[in-house]
């Protein structure tokens, strides 16, 4: 089914918000997409009908198995993209969100399944994001991921995934926090939950906020005898 662009960021919003609560508020909706409430329920009318959404009166809206998987092949269209920038265009990782969205819109499904053939077939974006298959469909993660707020000091991790958030994604590159690299969890700040860690690598220290931690997952390394 072809798509605006209107229409598929309602729909992108609706997922993203649906990690957090099942049900998805209008208001988070328009707060989301920085729109007038009226506008959220006119296209959410639109949604019901093509059976994208499930509407529950006075509490908001449920993505269907359909407008899950069509969520899906949006974010694969996204991802596939910022692989293409990230790798061979040289972008950084902070900056390929952005881009991704201003390409996405006019790129046809044919076009990436043609681009994710060039890039021999990626799985994870340039943040660590699982790329979802061509219909849709997800494969399920081999190794459970954790928050780096999970874990406790003098713990072992690899970074594997970080929220696509342009903020923080600033914020990482600025510290030269990289991911699929190791790090080692020293310290914890009692008062404001800052952390310190260390390259496993290097033996460089730096901080990350407490906003940050939950943002940021990690797979935990075995401890050394």
């Amino acid at each position: 089914m072809k798509m605006s662009p209107n229409k598929e960021d309602y729909i992108k919003a609706i997922f993203g918000l649906s990690k957090e609560n099942d049900i998805v508020s209008n208001k988070d909706i328009a707060n989301k997409l920085s729109i007038s409430a009226a506008s959220v329920t006119d296209m959410i009318s639109r949604l019901v009908k093509e059976g994208m959404v499930t509407h529950y009166p006075y509490k908001g809206v449920k993505l269907t198995e359909t407008g899950i998987r069509t969520s899906n092949q949006l974010i694969r269209k996204h991802r596939v993209l910022e692989v293409f920038l990230y790798e061979k265009l040289g972008f950084k990782w902070n900056e390929v969100h952005e881009e991704a969205d201003r390409l996405e819109h006019a790129s046809s499904d044919k076009f990436i399944e043609r681009l994710d053939e060039f890039l021999d077939h990626p799985t994870y974006d340039p943040h660590g994001g699982v790329i979802p298959n061509a219909d849709g469909t997800v494969d399920a993660p081999l190794n459970t991921l954790l928050n780096l707020s999970d874990l406790e000091i003098g713990d072992h991790f690899l970074v594997r995934e970080v929220s696509d958030d342009e903020d923080l994604l600033n914020y990482l590159h600025d510290k030269n926090f990289s991911l699929n690299k190791n790090y080692e969890l020293q310290n914890i700040d009692s008062y404001d939950g800052t952390i310190t860690i260390s390259d496993d690598e290097t033996g460089a220290a730096l901080t990350i906020s407490e906003k940050a931690l939950s943002q940021i997952k990690v797979s935990p390394l075995p401890k050394n005898d």
